[in-house]
């Protein structure tokens, strides 16, 4: 506020005065070739397209048309052009020198305000402009913005205005060039933000990020539990591989087995005749007394095997019921984390569009920026300052001093 007398005032001139002097004649014109009053215009111009009398705000028709139009054109960013950096005085000639030229590019752009703000952080152009168009139907000189970029050379459609902003970015881009700087790429306005509404979404904003931090905290910490459980599943089939993996004495017991085959084969071949027994008599006798002495080794052991068979089982059901408790945990906290990451990535997207958009506040309106930040410092200096007092009497309580 300080630095307001060094604003630079191209233009001022009220809108009624403007709309006036653009559209008084035409009317006349038009009314006078009008049989029938209800099809005259009965007022100025302005109060006919906006039902109002004529003011600083934008006012929208009934056929989409504006009252007029606002292009804010600023150059770089605080940090390099802004006030007390070396260029900026340099972007400030910049942007005079796009202004002098303004109305002669665009004579179907009517200029009634414009000034060269240099009282803020960044220096900046507020240009409000009325548009002109010529028709053979109707009143022939009317506020239309389409048939304005048509004379103008822009042609039709939706993109006449982009090509026309393109051509203005050019122009502007040339000048700094000239001037030994590059400016940035231009970036759309966010429009008017009221202080409320600022502080309002600041709000938001900080909510939102503050969730984000605590959801990113509960992600870590379940990542941290799923990794203990996905170790402790680990332990659990390595053991239960190693009980399924377990055959005990497995080479003794087939040596056993095949023996007893053998002498089953010996003594099968002795008893096939009635000469052949008496024959072999003794050596069936032997054969047999080995045989019982295997049997009853091999059913030792099978005895004891089924013992480890039993035990090993009853291990196995055991381990595979905890891995399969330790895995519906892990699948469960599997799906929580998905869950959060969805909401961290919901969150982040929202907490991104905040930011830019008080970035965008920054950029074009950094005098309610720095208005708000004030406040914001105060509330903070207000709310320090109860803390201070709550815990000084806290203590003085504590020290028996109340």
């Amino acid at each position: 506020m300080f630095r307001t007398h060094e604003n630079i005032t191209f233009v001022c001139q009220p809108i009624g005065e403007a709309y006036e002097q653009l559209f008084a004649e035409s009317t006349e014109r038009y009314n006078a070739g009008q049989k029938r009053n209800d099809r005259k215009i009965h007022g100025s111009y302005y109060e006919h397209l906006f039902g109002v009398k004529p003011c600083n705000n934008v006012r929208t028709a009934a056929d989409k048309r504006k009252s007029f139009y606002e292009d804010v054109v600023q150059i770089g960013r605080m940090e390099d052009s802004g006030y007390g950096t070396e260029d900026f005085q340099l972007v400030a000639e910049c942007l005079k020198e796009y202004m002098n030229g303004f109305q002669n590019r665009n004579p179907n752009f009517y200029v009634f305000n414009a000034v060269l703000h240099m009282d803020e952080a960044t220096p900046h152009l507020h240009i409000d402009y009325i548009p002109i168009g010529h028709y053979k139907r109707g009143q022939d000189t009317q506020n239309g913005i389409a048939q304005a970029l048509k004379e103008m050379g822009f042609g039709e459609g939706k993109q006449a205005i982009a090509r026309w902003r393109s051509a203005e970015v050019e122009v502007l881009n040339q000048i700094c060039r000239e001037h030994g700087i590059e400016p940035l790429a231009p970036e759309k306005s966010r429009g008017t933000l009221e202080v409320a509404e600022y502080k309002e979404q600041r709000q938001k904003a900080d909510a939102l990020k503050t969730e984000n931090d605590r959801a990113e905290s509960e992600i870590e910490q379940k990542k941290s539990e799923c990794q203990n459980l996905d170790g402790q599943i680990t332990d659990k089939v390595a053991k239960v591989n190693e009980i399924l993996n377990y055959l005990p004495d497995v080479e003794k017991d087939e040596k056993l087995k095949n023996k007893c085959a053998e002498i089953i084969t010996e003594l099968t071949e002795m008893l096939k005749s009635k000469l052949s027994i008496m024959k072999y008599k003794d050596d069936i006798i032997a054969n047999v007394q080995k045989l019982c002495k295997l049997v009853k080794k091999v059913n030792s052991r099978a005895d004891k095997a089924t013992d480890t068979v039993y035990a090993l089982r009853e291990q196995y059901d055991k381990c595979e019921k905890e891995r399969s408790e330790l895995w519906q945990r892990g699948m469960e906290r599997s799906g929580r984390i998905n869950e959060l990451t969805r909401n961290n990535s919901d969150l982040q997207r929202t907490v991104d569009s905040l930011t830019e958009f008080i970035d965008l506040l920054k950029r074009f309106e950094p005098q309610k920026y720095a208005e708000i930040k004030q406040v914001q410092e105060y509330v903070h200096s207000q709310q320090k300052q109860e803390t201070q007092q709550q815990s000084t009497t806290k203590k003085k309580k504590s020290w028996g001093l109340e």
